[in-house]
């Protein structure tokens, strides 16, 4: 799915419908990253109502405000708007946090110094997120300047969100979430390269 995305966003004769396409590939990889993981205990089951709310909720603070990660307001592609925030983005702030969770759990360190380098993983991934973010109407910034601000909101939006995950009693492995995050990393990155090339 995101192999084609990549290809589909490019060309100008389907970009429009590939953008159609992008709630539906969220939805798909966040229930496969979902089906692979094998501890449905209570605990986790609040990890993903807390992740999903607090994702969601900060997004709405921060379009309405500005002052949590700069202005900026959302495109159509990531589909319908609540508050001015498409829901989706919940699950996304769910599922990137789960994946840097489960790559982050593996290091013989903390949960304090895992929770660290998962953000950290959050904000490389982000920062390749938003150059491309506006041309493919995820969302725009205003006057097309993506502030420093947005990548320390990031990294600590994350890591509270991470600190519980590591803290909270359930397993911390899926072997398809390492592949899911270099999948949309490789995405980000592969569209910004091919944005240098028109």
């Amino acid at each position: 799915m995101h192999l084609a995305g990549l290809v589909g966003l490019q060309l100008p004769v389907s970009k429009a419908y590939f953008q159609l396409l992008v709630p539906f590939n969220l939805v798909i990889s966040a229930g496969l990253l979902l089906l692979f993981h094998s501890h449905w205990n209570r605990p986790f089951l609040s990890f993903c109502a807390l992740a999903f709310l607090v994702g969601y909720g900060v997004e709405v603070a921060g379009v309405s405000s500005g002052l949590i990660f700069g202005h900026y307001r959302y495109g159509k592609a990531l589909g319908p708007h609540l508050l001015s925030v498409p829901p989706l983005i919940g699950l996304n702030w769910l599922a990137l946090v789960y994946c840097t969770g489960v790559m982050s759990a593996t290091l013989p360190a903390t949960r304090w110094a895992r929770a660290t380098a998962g953000a950290f993983l959050m904000v490389v991934l982000d920062f390749f997120i938003e150059p491309v973010a506006s041309p493919l109407d995820f969302w725009h910034w205003q006057n097309n300047r993506i502030p420093l601000q947005n990548y320390l909101a990031w990294f600590v939006v994350a890591w509270v969100l991470l600190a519980g995950f590591h803290a909270l009693p359930f397993r911390k492995t899926n072997r398809l979430a390492p592949f899911l995050y270099t999948a949309q990393l490789l995405f980000f990155v592969l569209n910004q390269l091919a944005g240098f090339l028109k």
